[in-house]
């Protein structure tokens, strides 16, 4: 095919993406709903008491304008419905999420995949129940188990040592676990991991329901992977009990809006999670988070949001086929038996670190990428990046491999943890509510950490509260963190 007829072609589609963009009618029912307040304003005497920016500060209203602040109200306003129990435009959109991500009940989520997470916990976990958890789960999940009292059974999953990240999950691993505690009550996995690494869902899925555990599922960096056939296949639809999505990370939404989903033939207490919810949900929440959430949604499940989502994938395949030219730097491929989401490209050059090649990127070209660590750096191809977003991102490229960068050694490891298999002394609940001190990096040693360890991105914890602390992990924490302090009973404990 030539390049004017693969032109002519794209120019055809584009127009009939166009023409079919307006003859449907996308819903979105609280984005109507806040677009209806802000055409019939009334006179407010409630909560916001900037009341419709008048009350903001001048500089700040001008940055984010008035008409975001015109529209900034909460709910039981305006027929705008209510979250807890939702209502109104809020239950219809939550509703319209459902179906269009496969579940059976969908929740509207104002404090990121961490608030699903912890009700997740709190609504279906007890006080010493055993929950098989792989190791780089999500802080969020340690932070629910705190609360509840569940005891993480920790499954390690595969190491990419030459990668320096976490790699898949393995049914074997999953069915070893179950065999080897027979009194589990639920599998808990992440997937994808951070980088991207995706594990066999279907085949742990089906362990589990040999073994009569659910399946929960941290899909937070997968929100698209229902709206495009060229990316992985939902949890949903594969056999998982339930599933977070965060899509406020790739799917288009508001910072800290995301989604908590229960599958279709899920036997989870779907009221025990709702009312988990209700007391971690704020009593004011965020219309627009809210309306947000509801754009997403429409936007993916429209023709314009799956072209957007077809051209994310296109360029992820456009950046790995060019980086595949370069001498010196090197992209993760499934290339050992595992699946991965192609729109998450994670890179390293043979000659520096990742921190090293981040902060080139940044200050030399004006590029900020998603995360880096002393391995390599993790680069996302999101929906609203243009094709000369990334040809800009390869030329640059390209330009550091022709080019003798020297390595910076006092970069330090922060973004990722050490793999290593946890020593725990302690639960995770006893830990946390234990005396603490904090002490220097150099006595910490023996000690027990006290705290989730973590620092986000990607938010997976260097030390668990309960975990003994050894010399490996030293490179990795900082002069701030807070280890256990040992009384005489936990000096026991410790040797």
């Amino acid at each position: 095919m030539t390049n004017v007829t693969r032109n002519k072609k794209c120019s055809k589609n584009n127009n009939m993406i166009n023409q079919q963009d307006k003859k449907i009618k996308i819903k979105a029912p609280i984005v109507d709903a806040l677009k209806n307040a802000y055409e019939n304003p009334t006179y407010q005497f409630h909560i916001p008491g900037h009341t419709k920016g008048n009350g903001s500060l001048p500089e700040f209203k001008k940055l984010i304008g008035a008409k975001a602040l015109s529209i900034d109200t909460t709910d039981e306003f305006d027929g705008l419905g209510t979250l807890h129990p939702a209502t109104g435009p809020i239950k219809e959109a939550q509703d319209l999420a459902a179906q269009a991500f496969g579940a059976k009940k969908t929740f509207f989520l104002l404090n990121g995949s961490t608030a699903g997470n912890l009700a997740l916990a709190m609504g279906l976990t007890k006080k010493g129940e055993k929950i098989i958890v792989n190791r780089n789960c999500h802080r969020s999940i340690l932070t629910g188990m705190i609360i509840s009292g569940a005891e993480p059974i920790w499954l390690i999953p595969k190491r990419f040592d030459e990668w320096g990240i976490w790699g898949n999950v393995t049914p074997e691993s999953v069915e070893d676990m179950l065999n080897n505690n027979p009194d589990a009550g639920m599998v808990w996995i992440t997937n994808p991991t951070y980088e991207g690494v995706v594990s066999d869902i279907k085949s742990i899925a089906e362990i589990c329901k040999k073994h009569n555990v659910p399946l929960i599922v941290d899909e937070a960096h997968a929100c698209l992977w229902n709206f495009n056939n060229h990316l992985p296949t939902t949890a949903l639809k594969l056999g998982a009990d339930a599933v977070v999505h965060s899509l406020h990370k790739t799917g288009g939404s508001m910072s800290q809006s995301s989604m908590l989903h229960i599958a279709e033939n899920s036997k989870l207490d779907v009221d025990a999670v709702e009312k988990a919810l209700k007391l971690l949900h704020t009593t004011s929440p965020s219309l627009m988070l809210l309306a947000s959430l509801d754009a997403a949604r429409a936007n993916l499940d429209s023709p314009r949001g799956r072209k957007q989502l077809e051209r994310a994938v296109q360029n992820a395949k456009y950046l790995r086929k060019e980086i595949d030219k370069l001498e010196h730097i090197h992209h993760l491929q499934p290339d050992f038996g595992y699946k991965t989401d192609i729109t998450k490209v994670f890179i390293r050059d043979d000659r520096l670190s990742g921190k090293r090649l981040e902060s080139i990127l940044e200050i030399d070209f004006n590029i900020e990428v998603e995360s880096a660590s002393d391995a390599g750096l993790l680069i996302l191809s999101n929906i609203g990046n243009t094709r000369s977003d990334m040809q800009y991102l390869v030329k640059c490229l390209q330009k550091i491999d022709n080019t003798n960068y020297t390595d910076i050694c006092y970069l330090e490891k922060k973004k990722h943890m050490p793999m290593l298999t946890p020593i725990i002394k302690m639960t995770l609940r006893e830990a946390y509510y234990s005396h603490k001190e904090v002490v220097e990096k150099s006595h910490a040693i023996g000690r027990i950490s006290a705290e989730v360890i973590a620092e986000c991105p990607p938010g997976i914890a260097v030390l668990l509260p309960g975990e003994l602390i050894t010399e490996e992990h030293l490179p990795y924490l900082t002069d701030y963190d807070v280890i256990f302090k040992s009384t005489k009973k936990l000096k026991k404990l410790i040797t």
